[in-house]
């Protein structure tokens, strides 16, 4: 009876932490479907009494939504696909090469992990004014070509696959290209899937330094879109937002959702848990 008891007590604890995950996305989709004097009377009623999609209809018509949607597709996709890249290949080389101070160089990438934002954002900020890259899409992409994340998980996925396997593979001839493209990608396919969809949520996600770099309306992200409807003090225009909000989650939602089993089975092979 204790052992059901405990199992109960652990059920209704994962419940009710389930529902305090959720509520946040079921509110924002509540109030994007309610009227504005409805939203401020019945904040938290999470049914809408006369649901209404004009405040969809008002986002559609007020910002080119579609040229927004496009900018923060256009950043995350590249930002992704160079992250991975480049996680590859530092993965490889600091797990099948060896050469002097390997691992003071992966302890280094490591701590920076541990450097807040804010010490790095006027730094990046003043390379990417230096080279004219204000108020691009470019200029939010270049500081976020390489990340440390990547490189540690991927690593931990590299060192799962026997040596033996490279040494046979060179014994052969088979060179260092068709090693890393023919044996180690196919078998590190799961790990970079589940990555890249880490890397994607967090590029689509970005708001801190695509403000700080762009300030004409073209090139927007989402997240910037999102800002517009949103005031200190708390919004004149709070349903409008709610739409905003659930247009930009929609995307990361669906492939969180897609691939979660391959990105929880990276994090527990990683040694996260």
């Amino acid at each position: 009876m204790k052992t059901k008891d405990r199992q109960v007590l652990l059920h209704l604890v994962l419940v009710l932490l389930v529902v305090i995950s959720l509520f946040p996305i079921v509110f924002a989709l509540s109030n994007s479907f309610k009227s504005l004097e409805e939203s401020f009377n019945n904040v938290l009623s999470l049914i809408p009494k006369s649901p209404t999609l004009s405040n969809y209809l008002y986002v559609f018509s007020r910002l080119p939504l579609f040229k927004i949607i496009f900018n923060t597709f256009t950043i995350a996709f590249i930002v992704t696909t160079v992250k991975i890249i480049t996680s590859v290949l530092a993965s490889y080389s600091l797990v099948y090469y060896d050469f002097k101070g390997k691992n003071f160089i992966y302890l280094v990438f490591l701590t920076t992990m541990f450097i807040p934002f804010t010490v790095t954002m006027i730094p990046n900020y003043l390379i990417v004014s230096k080279l004219g890259l204000t108020d691009s899409i470019w200029g939010v992409m270049l500081p976020q070509f390489a990340d440390v994340l990547g490189i540690f998980l991927l690593r931990q996925s590299m060192r799962t696959i026997p040596k033996s396997i490279i040494e046979v593979a060179k014994i052969d001839g088979v060179g260092e290209g068709h090693i890393l493209l023919d044996i180690i990608l196919p078998i590190l396919r799961p790990s970079m899937i589940s990555t890249a969809i880490i890397f994607f949520i967090n590029s689509w996600n970005e708001y801190v330094w695509p403000v700080l770099i762009i300030s004409s309306q073209d090139h927007y992200t989402l997240s910037l879109a999102l800002q517009m409807f949103i005031s200190s003090e708390g919004g004149t225009e709070f349903p409008i937002a709610m739409a905003v909000s659930v247009i930009t989650m929609i995307i990361p939602l669906v492939l969180f959702l897609l691939f979660q089993r391959h990105i929880i089975s990276t994090f527990i092979s990683s040694g996260v848990k």
